[in-house]
């Protein structure tokens, strides 16, 4: 007998990094699914949804409370957390702006344990849930000019694992999502070392999305830990 996949209808979902490129994305892909949204991002835009939008840095713990605590009221409740927020800045490590590499440490790792600690006691008090960072195969594999956006996903990955130990007997599945290349508007901004050639051939941030949805869906018996992906244009690195 197959399984029932997972209906999202009717449920509730908070989203970090949600105005644009991947977080935008979920976002859409969310609302066309029926799922009530709190989007969280440093514009405060609500992508013209019918959800709750707050600007949210999420460095800073007072303001990621504060979007899932008007998601909560809004919707009575929380099931499910996208950590998309991030930043990258690539080239060799002591050519890095030092504001970039503090940048990366607080938005990427930090700002991830930020969301879950809003947002948790919340899909705890559903007694099932979904806790999803988006990462990147850079937390599974180092690369070359990426030593501190590494750092940052290795350690975001590395906290969604622990917390699958102590969360998966309580209902509640994490998942790390991680792209490869994707062609947004990420670290495209001058002395972040990215190209705007580079992105020829990469996924798109719908492509990304796909996969959210896809692990958000699976059947309640099984959950999805890690899943990468890469375009066909880009070597695997092992």
């Amino acid at each position: 007998m197959v399984a029932a996949m997972e209906t999202l209808a009717g449920k509730t979902a908070v989203i970090t990094g949600a105005s644009r490129g991947i977080g935008a994305a979920v976002a859409r892909a969310l609302d066309g699914e029926g799922v009530g949204l709190g989007l969280g991002s440093r514009s405060g835009d609500d992508l013209g949804l019918d959800a709750v939008a707050r600007e949210c840095d999420v460095r800073d713990p007072q303001q990621v409370e504060a979007l899932v605590t008007a998601t909560v009221e809004r919707f009575g409740g929380l099931d499910i957390l996208v950590a998309n927020a991030g930043v990258g800045s690539y080239g060799a490590f002591l050519d890095l702006d030092p504001g970039h590499v503090e940048e990366m440490i607080d938005v990427n790792l930090k700002g991830t344990i930020n969301a879950v600690r809003a947002a948790l006691p919340h899909i705890l008090e559903r007694g099932q849930g979904d806790v999803v960072a988006v990462a990147s195969v850079a937390g599974l594999r180092a690369f070359p000019h990426e030593s501190v956006y590494n750092a940052s996903k290795f350690g975001q990955i590395g906290f969604l694992r622990s917390l699958d130990h102590e969360l998966r007997e309580r209902g509640i599945r994490c998942t790390n999502v991680c792209p490869g290349g994707v062609a947004t508007d990420f670290a495209l901004e001058e002395g972040r070392g990215r190209t705007q050639e580079s992105l020829d051939g990469m996924m798109t941030a719908e492509d990304v999305a796909e996969v959210v949805v896809f692990a958000l869906t699976r059947p309640r018996g099984h959950r999805i830990l890690t899943t990468s992906f890469r375009p066909m244009s880009e070597a695997s690195w092992g």
